[in-house]
């Protein structure tokens, strides 16, 4: 598919990359790299297109988190849930445009059967380090 995924920053607080429950694995929220380029509120500082590939770089993170939770991204039977949170600027109603970025890259990876998600997609007032998008997501584990 021509994609490379990123090395896995370690946590940056006290918490797990991922924790496994049964069949379900469940991923922390994750930001994009440190020195991804594009920082600051959607809407404002940030146009959607900026959000969406920012979006799409936190879900190369999170591909690579999983790879090495589970040991092969082929072990990923579904995208089960997806909660994509975006930096917004007062008044700016695009969040789902933005997380299409993640959600495109789950279909282009996992095909339309098993990467199709169940989804949220707020705006927040901040997060972490002034980034612009964090996503969360819980996969189906094939066994």
């Amino acid at each position: 598919m021509n994609i490379t995924l990123p090395p896995v920053p370690v946590p940056v607080a006290n918490y797990v990359d991922a924790v496994r429950v049964g069949n379900l694995l469940f991923l922390a929220g994750n930001t994009p790299a440190a020195d991804w380029k594009y920082k600051g509120k959607v809407g404002k500082d940030l146009t959607v297109q900026e959000g969406y590939d920012t979006a799409r770089q936190v879900g190369l993170i999170m591909l690579a988190k999983v790879r090495v939770a589970l040991g092969s991204l082929d072990r990923v039977k579904r995208v089960v849930k997806v909660f994509g949170m975006v930096n917004s600027a007062d008044g700016f109603g695009d969040q789902p445009k933005v997380v299409n970025g993640f959600s495109d890259l789950m279909v282009e990876v996992f095909g339309a059967a098993a990467g199709k998600h169940a989804r949220s997609a707020v705006g927040m007032a901040g997060l972490p380090f002034n980034n612009a998008v964090e996503v969360e997501m819980i996969v189906e584990v094939a066994e």
